[in-house]
């Protein structure tokens, strides 16, 4: 209801979306995740948001949003939000004023072996990505600016497997356009857990119906736009 009202996302609707590269060199401990444990380069199409949004400058909710375009099967959507890095307060949002920072998944997903969490971390050799969404918006086209992948057990700690590259800025139609699923667009061998699983899925449903948009919707490369 509130998507239709808005005619736009019920979820991060102020952002700005990229093209990007992931590369992943590999999991130290493997998890036994193909995607994770093998070394691989894949394109991307990465979108970077306040949560509300507040006023530019202001502490929010930031989100980021990785599909990696794989070359068969569906795209692995990865969604993550501004948080704290400790194991106890990986599951909780964090407001937080820059787009540099650590992102959790705040979600587990199950996998073969075990339950692992997410994270992009931020990268020291990287240009910074700024405090507000005209900042982001310079850094990328000044820089390629990076963060770091990260997946970790409930209370291990993170480790590192790659990292992902923006390019080119997409157009606002594009960005308009561009749907994630992180329910339906994981890997074989990965799915999104936990008791709020379904809620999750229930509002990224709704948030695409009202914007007539589907779950592959959006995106500059291979079979999703």
């Amino acid at each position: 209801m509130l998507a239709r009202l808005r005619r736009g996302r019920l979820l991060h609707p102020a952002g700005r979306s990229f093209s990007g590269e992931v590369f992943v060199w590999g999991v130290p401990a493997p998890t036994g995740v193909r995607l994770l444990d093998e070394p691989g380069r894949y394109p991307a199409t990465v979108r970077l948001s306040k949560g509300v949004p507040t006023p530019a400058g202001w502490p929010d909710v930031l989100g980021l949003a990785v599909r990696l375009h794989r070359p068969s099967g569906r795209p692995f959507d990865l969604l993550v939000s501004s948080s704290a890095a400790a194991p106890l307060l990986r599951h909780l949002p964090l407001p937080r004023r820059r787009f540099a920072g650590t992102y959790s998944s705040i979600m587990s997903y199950r996998s073969a072996r075990q339950r692992l969490w997410f994270a992009a971390l931020a990268d020291p050799e990287s240009p910074d990505l700024g405090c507000d969404l005209t900042e982001l918006t310079a850094s990328a086209r000044a820089d390629a600016p990076r963060l770091l992948l990260a997946v970790a057990s409930a209370l291990g700690p993170w480790q590192l497997f790659g990292q992902v590259t923006l390019g080119d800025q997409l157009g606002a139609r594009e960005d308009t356009a561009l749907a994630y699923d992180p329910v339906g667009n994981a890997p074989e061998d990965l799915c999104l857990a936990g008791p709020l699983r379904w809620l999750r899925e229930y509002s990224y449903r709704g948030s695409r119906r009202a914007r007539k948009a589907s779950a592959q919707s959006g995106g500059s490369t291979g079979v999703t736009v």
